[in-house]
């Protein structure tokens, strides 16, 4: 199985003289691309000076992670891409796992490792954890973090399991699967882009995994950082449209409006609490995703699965927003998952 390792960078230079090197000295056997969206820093300059065999994927312009990935890995050729952000540090045999278990299954599209916090070793990572899932309103947590909750590693979560979506920070996902799915949506620009695709990919009758014995520590908030309005822009944004292309006509028409009213909620709560940049960044999100509709209904209209009887897409029934705030459930084992 011939497996690229596939970094996104933007004017990551730091990152890279940072993390990889334990890449290269942990993924001996496999392949190492760059995939450069228009850096504007030394980061090619510095590949090719430091790191002659790593391979570099150069971009025109910045097409952010979704749009990098899709024209980057549309020029590497594998059977598997191992899809990792420049600020993860990896450990020995990392990759091992994750390859076994794509291995053993071929209904198996994508599997992620454990992702744990670089800055705080014993705890996981917010993006992506032990495996991520989705509540019935479109909310995504993980095993292993509710909303701003960071559990400690106890190893709790230490077995492989099926997941509804694998982390974009670092994932291994067949290539056959991935364009067969469409790649990711580049009008996501970034953030939850992964957690569409995995969506996708699983109407299409594959499952997602997650893999702890293969672990990874993630810094975070390498490209944008976790609160800037940015970041609340996408993230509300782009909830929306994975939601709208992908639950049935039922579902949106339920979800959609009760997701209106509690992204309103937030947004009276970021105002009360002084942070009223987010707030506008709400109501941003709201009006384009209303310029989104028709291309929306178009995504719907063509991407329709053959035999949906066949896909395994299961939503939490219950709300974290309930269980989390009202409930007090601040961990996923609390969740009955």
């Amino acid at each position: 199985m011939d497996v690229a390792i596939a970094i996104l960078n933007y004017n990551g230079l730091r990152h890279l003289q940072q993390f990889l090197p334990d890449m290269i000295l942990h993924s001996s056997g496999h392949r190492i691309v760059v995939i450069d969206n228009a850096s504007t820093d030394e980061s090619v300059q510095w590949l090719k000076a430091y790191y002659p065999e790593v391979e570099i994927v150069p971009l025109d312009s910045n097409y952010g992670f979704a749009g990098g990935y899709n024209r980057g890995l549309s020029q590497v050729n594998a059977d598997v891409y191992l899809l990792i952000n420049s600020d993860v540090k990896v450990t020995p045999g990392w990759t091992k796992p994750l390859i076994e278990l794509l291995q053993s299954n071929l209904q198996i599209a994508a599997v992620q490792p454990k992702i744990k916090a670089l800055l705080q070793p014993d705890y996981f990572e917010y993006a992506g954890a032990a495996g991520g899932y989705v509540d019935w309103l479109g909310y995504p947590f993980c095993r292993g973090r509710i909303f701003e909750t960071l559990e400690k590693d106890c190893g709790q979560y230490d077995d492989t399991r099926q997941v509804f979506w694998t982390s974009g920070a670092c994932m291994a996902i067949r290539a056959e699967a991935f364009w067969q799915a469409g790649g990711f949506d580049e009008a996501f620009f970034a953030h939850q882009e992964e957690i569409d695709l995995c969506w996708r990919l699983q109407r299409l009758g594959y499952v997602l995994y997650v893999e702890p014995k293969s672990v990874v520590y993630h810094l975070g908030g390498g490209t944008l950082d976790y609160q800037s309005p940015r970041k609340t822009f996408l993230n509300f944004r782009n909830n929306l449209m994975m939601l709208a292309k992908n639950m049935s006509m039922a579902q949106v028409l339920v979800v959609i409006p009760l997701r209106l009213l509690l992204d309103g909620v937030a947004g009276i709560r970021f105002l009360v609490s002084g942070k009223s940049a987010l707030t506008w960044q709400i109501v941003r999100a709201h009006f384009s995703f209303y310029g989104h509709f028709s291309r929306l209904a178009k995504e719907r209209k063509n991407f329709r699965v053959k035999n949906p009887k066949t896909h395994s897409v299961k939503l939490f029934r219950k709300t974290i927003l309930v269980e989390y705030f009202l409930k007090g459930r601040r961990f996923f084992k609390d969740y009955g998952l």
